[in-house]
């Protein structure tokens, strides 16, 4: 039978059904929560699991360096961290106990930066806080994510769910109805994935460059015409709070590739 694009149909579905609310989709069942690792051409996955080909590399590369200098800082990243964050990046985003804020790592290298170092906080896009989120979570790379949803975090947790699950812009979509109920199949030459975070820092082809999971998530929006949220804005991190409970167990794999 001849697969009718994906794209027409849920813009059907989206004008046949206008809401504002939630969409009434399930969850994916956990046993079936798999990586975008798995959509991928073999040849994307082989440039992936390179690590001389990956060139996401380049981004943890110039992140180690950032890690180590004492430019502009008043002690380096390491002089802290002689051991390095392994693990760290599998946590995030949490609860900064001082402020009761949910943090993700881009904000946790910024406060590091403010409280620690006396320097200034690095612009959310810089290429500096990509280097630098990008060398620490590649030391949380083949570590299953492991984030805390309790607690002051329960709030974050389900207004992160609730956009997540709301159909919005001039496509009237909700994430869930591309990731949820249609993962595995095709729009135009690509396979929607599940929409996990666990790649990003990612290197896109689409960007010809590495980028953080809120540009993702900024992208997703302009693609159902929605006005998109700011970098660093609260409710994109709560939306990864979402994210990586939803992906709980799946393997941090950054930098991954992807299309």
């Amino acid at each position: 039978m001849i697969r009718i694009a994906l794209a027409a149909l849920i813009i059907i579905s989206a004008c046949g059904r206008q809401s504002a609310g939630p969409d009434p989709i399930p969850e994916i069942n956990a046993e079936d929560v798999v990586s975008g690792y798995s959509f991928l051409t073999a040849e994307t996955q082989a440039l992936q699991d390179d690590d001389f080909a990956n060139p996401g590399f380049l981004w943890v590369d110039r992140g180690e360096r950032l890690f180590e200098s004492t430019q502009g800082v008043s002690q380096s990243c390491s002089s802290c961290h002689s051991d390095g964050l392994v693990g760290a990046a599998a946590t995030f985003p949490k609860i900064d106990p001082a402020s009761g804020a949910l943090i993700n790592l881009e904000g946790r290298i910024n406060m590091c930066r403010k409280d620690h170092q006396q320097a200034d906080q690095l612009p959310y896009t810089s290429d500096e806080l990509l280097s630098l989120t990008s060398y620490t979570a590649h030391q949380s790379r083949g570590m299953p994510i492991n984030v805390d949803t309790i607690g002051q975090a329960a709030k974050h947790l389900s207004a992160g769910e609730d956009y997540f699950f709301t159909r919005r812009g001039q496509f009237n979509l909700s994430c869930a109805q591309c990731h949820n109920q249609s993962w595995g199949q095709k729009l135009r030459g690509d396979t929607i994935s599940q929409g996990h975070g666990n790649g990003f820092p990612a290197y896109r082809f689409e960007w010809q460059s590495m980028g953080s999971l809120h540009q993702r998530l900024r992208d997703c929006d302009t693609g159902i015409r929605a006005e998109p949220l700011p970098y660093g804005d609260q409710t994109y991190v709560d939306v990864e709070l979402y994210l990586a409970a939803r992906a709980a167990g799946l393997k941090l794999e950054s930098p991954a590739v992807r299309r």
